[in-house]
């Protein structure tokens, strides 16, 4: 699966790109069919709380998968959108075995 990470109004660390891949391949691992994720890391006006804006977008064969979280941190608005594929990635399973 390809990865492709933005980062908007900030830098991200290779830390933080080591922790996107390491959960995105949760999400690989559930599904054949998953070619590429987008991912968009936002700072929203700084200084607020909650104001981090993580969206994802999971390239399938045949359709697009979307998630979007605001969160105090990117770390954990990665694990809210990687636990909400997962369902979306499940959900996309089932309908294509009902074919």
């Amino acid at each position: 699966m390809d990865i492709n990470v933005q980062a908007i109004h900030f830098d991200a660390t290779e830390k933080l790109q080591a922790f996107i891949e390491k959960k995105l391949a949760k999400v690989g691992k559930a599904s054949d069919d998953v070619r590429k994720a987008e991912i968009v890391l936002k700072v929203e006006k700084p200084e607020t709380a909650k104001n981090k804006s993580t969206s994802v977008r999971l390239l399938l064969k045949g359709t697009d998968l979307f998630v979007e979280k605001t969160c105090d941190t990117f770390e954990e608005g990665i694990d809210l959108c990687v636990d909400s594929l997962l369902r979306q990635v499940a959900k996309y399973k089932e309908k294509q075995h009902g074919k």
